[in-house]
């Protein structure tokens, strides 16, 4: 199993990352919720984990928007 991170912006969606484990997935995740350059850019609207699902279709883990 494998858990993803990405970015949403007003452009869309762009893959950050592939992780073997959530422990890796979840520390990567909040590092970018507290990298003060995400927080002042302004275009990156948000970052999303992403887990496993057995359909196939990754199901969103957790969500954090920028403000």
């Amino acid at each position: 199993m494998t858990y993803s991170l990405r970015t949403h912006d007003s452009w869309g969606t762009v893959p950050v990352g592939v992780f073997a484990s959530l422990d890796e997935a979840r520390s990567a995740f909040q590092a970018l919720c507290d990298d003060p350059w995400y927080r002042q850019d302004g275009t990156v609207k948000g970052v999303e984990l992403l887990g496993p699902d057995p359909a196939g279709v990754p199901r969103r883990l957790a969500w954090f928007a920028f403000r």
